[in-house]
């Protein structure tokens, strides 16, 4: 009996933190509904697939890192595919889509996927579907959700459109495994039939017992009636009344088992991929009390460790979860007699999942404790698809309608009002909707992996050898009615980790008489920077905008220069520019003795201050700069010259999401106005500073 001939396309990921991955295998699952068979691979995986080869339509889905550049995992397939030697038709035979992964906070916006996607074009590949860029800045779900509905009916006319001999030459090759899993096949083909039927929900709820429709209770209606503000728990018409297009239910595939047994010894994790504990020697408060903002200098005993860096590198914290929030989530989940448990965690049997794989971030007979401190970020926002399977497990069916309201199409503004906005975490979930009562392994399957915090080093190891100084504000995230007040997650810790040695502004730190073994210790490893670093060539003049806690990979710049200088002094030095700002010169002026110092000797050839809260002076001063791209604008010829004709460089430290904009707004100006160009010619220019490594950007959202 011949074989069926099956719709068969390849989903391709480059993922740097999950969340390419984690759509990837979305559209893979969705795949079946439809009546499409997917594979899927990461990019990094190129033993597992062939575009050369490929007559099967391809999806990729491309995030971006760093400055615009395409994740770790698909830098080979980038190197591969930009072999200057290939031919310009050497992926003519590609079909292919691609949904590019960035955040506008950010300048190089979807850099990662649009490097690819140029690249394939170049090649002779041929889109047959119009390439998403999703934005992360204004949540991902606006772009991915209608993309990955539309990708259905583009593959099913690309399918039509491929020959009957080119359909049945790809799926021949795959007959046989195509048999060998019908009857899996079938039974899921069973299973998704009654999924859909789950996608449209009108006001009556749906029984999570037995998959009947119920009607709500006369005292839900009651409430709606009387209910006038929508909120994470409540929901307004028309949302409370429609038919919902919910996602499907994501398949389980983790089993997780709590055995008893000695966990002993694991209070921190073990200085694997690349982290080393390292003692904080120094912690000084570089603002005073009643400053807007807490900034804090920490100074880490790098002496004992192989550890070398330059100034413009980071260094990436291992930060824990709060004890509290750990303890208040094993409570909910009635798992605090279990949590000195070890887990055992492994492939669920039979699971549906494609590629299904247990993610590494689980250690072996690690203990519940242990693994919600150390390796699961609970603080993350929870996806829709996280919602989804959430409200399979919620007894109540007003809180399951609601649950099922968020993650749906129609719920996308309560769901970005309500979760994303206001930066809800599973465990506000647990607490707002009290019936919900998930298995761990639930949590375990949507909980990404949590992720080292990094920060730029303030220090050049030629002026303080065997140490490396970071500075950050510490975050505070406000009351509101979905969650109390928060200070961050990593800047919350390293302030309480360090408050024994903590100095106020101005102090000599008690903690130099201390003894290494009565210090905290925290776990850091270094991330180096590709292009953040000062010019090779001393003599090429530099500017350098970093307003706030910005200004910190600029001590390491000036700190290198300083030294360089003194012992070099024959060589020639090029100018340099510093524009800060801050909000209080008297109050988060940060590192001012330094940078007048600086000054004072030469090291820093112009110091550019402004200070957005203060009131103007007594001479009343009319239009005083407020922010740095002010004091720009006011240097525009002097900044316009060492761009444009000494062939300087711009470094640009701080705020992605205000400030960078900001500054990027005003170099568009700035050569606008001095070359006599058009916007679109100054973004040619300001795109050849970049290409050039003369424009570089160290930010953050």
């Amino acid at each position: 009996m011949p074989c069926e001939v099956a719709a068969r396309f390849l989903i391709l990921y480059g993922s740097q933190r999950g969340q390419a991955q984690s759509i990837a295998e979305e559209i893979c699952e969705q795949a079946a509904e439809h009546g499409f068979t997917a594979d899927i691979n990461c990019l990094s995986n190129q033993d597992k697939y062939n575009v050369d080869r490929e007559i099967r339509p391809v999806v990729f889905v491309v995030s971006t890192t760093g400055d615009g550049d395409p994740p770790d995992t698909a830098q080979k397939f980038v190197r591969k595919i930009k072999n200057k030697s290939l031919p310009h038709d050497h992926l003519s035979h590609l079909r292919y889509a691609l949904l590019a992964l960035g955040d506008t906070n950010y300048a190089n916006f979807c850099n990662g996927g649009k490097t690819i996607d140029r690249r394939l074009q170049q090649l002779g590949g041929k889109h047959f579907y119009a390439t998403g860029h999703a934005d992360d800045g204004t949540g991902l779900e606006v772009v991915v959700d209608p993309w990955i509905e539309g990708l259905w009916d583009a593959l099913k006319k690309t399918f039509s459109n491929m020959s009957a001999s080119n359909q049945q030459e790809a799926a021949r090759s795959d007959c046989t495994q195509d048999n060998n899993h019908k009857n899996a096949s079938g039974q899921e083909k069973n299973k998704s039939d009654l999924e859909v039927d789950f996608h449209l929900l009108k006001l009556s709820e749906i029984d999570s017992e037995n998959g009947k429709t119920v009607t709500s209770d006369s005292s839900d209606a009651e409430t709606r009636s009387t209910t006038l503000v929508a909120s994470l728990k409540k929901s307004l018409p028309p949302l409370s009344e429609c038919v919902l297009n919910v996602p499907a239910l994501p398949p389980s595939y983790l089993e997780v088992v709590l055995e008893q047994a000695s966990t002993e010894g694991e209070a921190v994790p073990s200085g694997k991929d690349g982290y080393c504990e390292v003692p904080i020697s120094k912690a000084v408060k570089l603002t005073q009390d009643d400053a807007v903002k807490s900034a804090i200098l920490l100074e880490l005993d790098i002496s004992e460790q192989d550890v070398a860096y330059q100034p413009g590198d980071s260094f990436e914290i291992r930060c824990p979860n709060r004890a509290s929030e750990v303890e208040e989530l094993l409570l909910r989940l009635d798992l605090q007699m279990q949590k000195n448990f070890a887990v055992q965690v492994t492939l669920l049997k039979n699971s549906s999942k494609k590629a299904a794989k247990v993610p590494l971030h689980f250690p072996q007979n690690g203990s519940l404790q242990f693994i919600l401190t150390w390796c699961l970020e609970i603080r993350s926002i929870p996806k829709k698809a996280f919602v989804r399977a959430l409200a399979d497990f919620t007894q109540s069916s007003s809180e399951k309608r609601r649950l099922l309201e968020l993650c749906s199409k129609q719920g996308s503004a309560d769901y970005n009002s309500f979760i994303r906005d206001t930066n809800i975490c599973v465990l506000d979930l647990l607490q707002a909707f009290p019936s919900c009562l998930p298995p761990l392994s639930l949590l375990f399957e949507h909980l990404p992996k949590l992720q080292p915090r990094a920060y730029s080093a303030a220090s050049s190891s030629l002026q303080h050898p065997g140490k490396v100084h970071f500075v950050f504000n510490v975050v505070e995230v406000p009351a509101c009615s979905e969650h109390p007040a928060r200070t961050g997650l990593c800047t919350g810790w390293l302030v309480d980790h360090v408050s024994s040695i903590l100095q106020p502004l101005g102090t000599v730190p008690a903690s130099e008489c201390l003894g290494t073994s009565a210090l905290p210790k925290v776990h850091v490893r270094p991330r180096p920077s590709s292009t953040f670093h000062l010019p090779s060539d001393p003599s090429v003049p530099v500017v350098m905008v970093g307003p706030g806690t910005g200004v910190a990979p600029f001590i390491g710049f000036l700190q290198q220069r300083e030294k360089e200088h003194e012992t070099n002094q024959e060589a020639i030095f090029g100018e340099t520019w510093l524009f800060f700002g801050c909000r209080h010169k008297d109050k988060d002026f940060l590192f001012r003795e330094e940078l007048e110092r600086f000054v004072h000797n030469g090291t820093l050839s112009h110091l550019i201050v402004c200070f957005s809260r203060d009131e103007p002076d007594a001479a009343g001063t009319v239009n005083r700069p407020t922010y740095v791209q002010h004091n720009l604008l006011l240097h525009a010829k002097n900044v316009a010259g060492i761009l444009l004709k000494d062939k300087g460089c711009l470094y640009v430290c701080g705020d992605a999401k205000n400030m960078a904009k900001d500054v990027n707004d005003t170099l568009l100006e700035i050569i606008g106005n001095e070359l006599q160009l058009d916007k679109l010619d100054a973004m040619k220019i300001v795109a050849g500073l970049r290409e050039e490594k003369r424009y570089l950007q160290d930010i953050w959202s």
